[in-house]
């Protein structure tokens, strides 16, 4: 029999920089799925977002087309206060949808995904400095 043969060197740096590839691999197709839910929960979020306002628009719109016809009809008298009492309760609720859907509205990056894709950037090249040794 005969002495075994030490280990080549740079074949076990080759199969550490082929795990390594690997593993980048399989993170970005993680980083790729994890941008893929974040965009599509801030999807959701916008539209919701969107159709506050645009909810809120038809009720100013609403208002006016309602309260100016009755406070002309009804400007005598105590009548042309239910007009305005009733656009008033309109642009109420308008302006209060208006507001909640400006302050729900993000457009932005995904932050979780840029946060995860800087962190792997970051082990990736750990991995092929300490694999290059």
């Amino acid at each position: 029999m005969g002495t075994p043969t030490p280990p080549n060197p740079r074949a076990k740096s080759g199969e550490l920089a082929a795990e390594v590839v690997q593993d980048v691999n399989r993170l970005v197709g993680l980083e790729i799925a994890l941008a893929k839910q974040e965009l599509k929960e801030l999807a959701i979020r916008n539209a919701i977002a969107i159709g506050l306002l645009f909810t809120a628009g038809l009720l100013c719109i609403l208002a006016l087309l309602v309260a100016v016809p009755v406070a002309i009809v009804l400007a005598v008298g105590a009548g042309w206060l239910a007009a305005v009492i009733w656009a008033a309760i309109y642009l109420v609720l308008g302006i209060t949808l208006a507001l909640i859907g400006k302050a729900r509205l993000r457009i932005a990056l995904p932050p979780k995904t840029i946060a995860s894709l800087k962190e792997t950037k970051t082990w990736a090249l750990q991995r092929l400095r300490s694999t290059s040794r």
